[in-house]
């Protein structure tokens, strides 16, 4: 065996990385260019799978160049092949999510209404992992199809194929409702991304939504997950669905002999002051009386739950405040008998 001979197969292996990484310097020289503009989001992100799919390429075609020995090279093309099999589901699975990406933000400059934006954002979201997965999916079916083993049952596997989905259905009966439900929960538009929620007594924000289960950050920074499924077969609050905006309610129990309408100016003039009233409404009612208090409720609207919240706390403690210091006798006693002796 000649010294060529020995050396071919380091030499064509030495040609191919060669030559990637000349088309990696090319690729980084474009993309750090100025006039790249937003070429370079899709270019940088594709990188990698990019050049492992090109390598894998380069190599099953350079390998009869090689002149391996027929007992190398067919496992060495089976796993070239494997290997272009996998960057390339990579790659493709890279470029559609830049593309839903890129949608997304397109979108979200054309639109200003944020009830619009939250809901593409949802499902998108959810179409790109749908799409991932499905690639994934194909990539490992064509990736067993290149064992010989596999290929020679395949008229058997199609074959028995609905007894084995029926089997398989009834097996992952709660992952299949729950990936259903993720889709229905997405593109039904019944929860969003950044949604304000009440589930099972809590109030929080929606912070993921997956194929199976739903995050939903607290007021506390808790983080409870939820299955999909609890959103399509239970009611739930959804205080944003349509609109951010919110009204706030404060309640105060207080003496029958609380100056209603100085109270009321006093609530009219707070709301001017606060930062988080919006200005479309507001009203200061007595809704109830008891044999000892009368109950007062201040209705006030905000851009959002946070800001209603904080605009609730906000307004009772100063009115309260305002009553302790002016008004005392408004504030709620509790009537004692004098002792008999």
């Amino acid at each position: 065996m000649s010294v060529w001979t020995a050396l071919r197969p380091a030499a064509v292996a030495a040609a191919a990385l060669l030559a990637i990484l000349l088309l990696d310097r090319v690729v980084l020289a474009v993309a750090r260019r100025p006039a790249a503009g937003p070429h370079r989001h899709v270019m940088l992100p594709c990188r990698v799978p990019g050049l492992l799919t090109l390598g894998a390429l380069l190599l099953l075609a350079a390998e009869p160049a090689a002149g391996l020995p027929e007992a190398v090279r067919g496992p060495l093309r089976h796993g070239l092949v494997l290997l272009a099999l996998a960057a390339g589901a990579w790659l493709l699975a890279r470029v559609v999510a830049l593309l839903i990406d890129t949608s997304l933000a397109r979108y979200a400059t054309e639109r200003r209404d944020p009830a619009r934006i939250r809901r593409v954002r949802t499902q998108t979201g959810m179409l790109r992992r749908l799409t991932s997965a499905g690639i994934a999916v194909l990539a490992l079916a064509a990736a067993l199809m290149t064992f010989p083993a596999v290929r020679s049952v395949g008229a058997s596997l199609l074959a028995s194929a609905g007894i084995l989905g029926l089997v398989v259905g009834v097996a992952a009966q709660n992952t299949l409702a729950n990936l259903f439900a993720g889709v229905q929960l997405a593109f039904g538009d019944m929860v969003r991304l950044g949604d304000e929620v009440v589930v099972a007594g809590d109030w929080g924000t929606v912070e993921e939504i997956t194929l199976t289960c739903v995050v939903i950050a607290t007021w506390d920074e808790r983080r409870i997950v939820m299955p999909v499924s609890y959103f399509v077969g239970r009611p739930f609050e959804n205080w944003s669905r349509r609109d951010p905006a919110i009204t706030g309610t404060a309640l105060l129990h207080l003496d029958h002999r609380t100056p209603v309408p100085e109270l009321r100016a006093e609530f009219e003039r707070l709301l001017k002051e606060s930062e988080w009233w919006d200005g479309r409404g507001a009203a200061l009612q007595v809704v109830d009386t008891t044999p000892t208090t009368i109950v007062v409720r201040a209705l006030m609207t905000a851009r959002s739950a946070a800001d209603a919240f904080e605009l609730r706390c906000w307004v009772r403690e100063r009115l309260i405040g305002h009553l302790r210091e002016q008004y005392p006798e408004a504030l709620p006693r509790v009537a004692v008998d004098p002792a008999r002796g």
